[in-house]
């Protein structure tokens, strides 16, 4: 293939090339997603139809190891390389796994040496959950591709973007169509999910809904305390309107008997093994969440 420029270029590889995941990084259940998660309940049965990625190490608990380790493997790949895609700060599907915001600020300043594109999934991370409005913003970066999704209707209708730089956007920007992106789905451009999404972005806003949730999560892990305390916790944990822990827990099923035990009680909570995490919605009061808090206690006793 000629190069014929800086787009061309960008084209060629997110064309040709491979891409890096994180270790135990989730981003989807299509064959396409499945190529970049590193969790094996959701692969194994599609393996045969999947390109495997390069897998580079999880970020926790030593950063400088796991740059190093990206740094590596972006010296002796990068040629074959389009990009490297993470979930910003969180780990969702292996078990809320927090990592620093110096790795992502490493990761990009060895993206562009590179001239590997960094993709952040923040479907999930997006949108205020982790204190900030996008996860990015913590580590001062910004990436070439952004994942978004669910929170921009405040899951009330299913919408998805991707936005990118211009110099991606370029790329594939031309009087033929053939340069195009021509896969689409039934949701694309819904309206009806276009205008929630508008009123999502004015309630955030008009109501300065980050800063309140600043104040929120900082009230909320106070009341929290009793939780984290508890024996049979171990790691509690917080990023902004996120909150997770471990059940010490030697039985198993733990996760299954915990959803009902939760249920039973009135919260809807989806346990990833023994890893019982919050993230509830941004209007939740101080007692709603007070009944999460007695939720994870009795959580925490199922098998004392």
């Amino acid at each position: 293939m000629v190069i014929g420029g800086a787009e061309d270029k960008v084209r060629e590889r997110l064309i040709l090339a491979r891409f890096v995941a994180l270790a135990g990084g989730y981003h989807g259940e299509t064959v396409g997603a499945l190529a970049v998660t590193d969790v094996p309940i959701f692969r194994d049965a599609y393996a045969p139809l999947v390109r495997q990625a390069l897998v580079t190490p999880f970020p926790a608990p030593n950063a400088d190891e796991a740059g190093d380790a990206l740094e590596r493997l972006l010296s002796e790949h990068a040629h074959e390389i389009a990009a490297l895609i993470v979930e910003p700060l969180v780990q969702g599907a292996s078990g809320m796994r927090f990592y620093p915001a110096a790795y992502l600020k490493r990761a990009r300043e060895l993206c562009t040496r590179h001239e590997v594109l960094l993709v952040a999934d923040e479907i999930m991370t997006g949108f205020g959950r982790t204190g900030t409005m996008f996860a990015c913003q913590q580590a001062g970066i910004a990436p070439d591709l952004l994942c978004l999704s669910k929170s921009i209707t405040g899951g009330y209708l299913p919408l998805s973007c991707v936005l990118s730089t211009d110099e991606v956007y370029r790329a594939f920007y031309d009087d033929d169509v053939a340069r195009g992106f021509l896969h689409s789905h039934s949701y694309t451009g819904n309206p009806l999910a276009c205008r929630a999404a508008c009123a999502v972005l004015d309630l955030f806003e008009r109501d300065g809904v980050i800063a309140a949730n600043r104040e929120r999560s900082r009230r909320f892990t106070g009341l929290a305390a009793p939780l984290a305390a508890h024996t049979r916790v171990r790691n509690f944990r917080n990023l902004g309107m996120i909150w997770a822990f471990e059940v010490e827990s030697s039985g198993p099923g733990f996760a299954m008997r915990a959803f009902e035990a939760a249920l039973a009680r009135g919260a809807l909570l989806r346990p990833i093994g023994n890893t019982v995490y919050f993230m509830p919605p941004y209007i939740l009061t101080d007692e709603e969440f007070s009944l999460l808090v007695e939720t994870g206690l009795a959580l925490a006793d199922l098998e004392a």
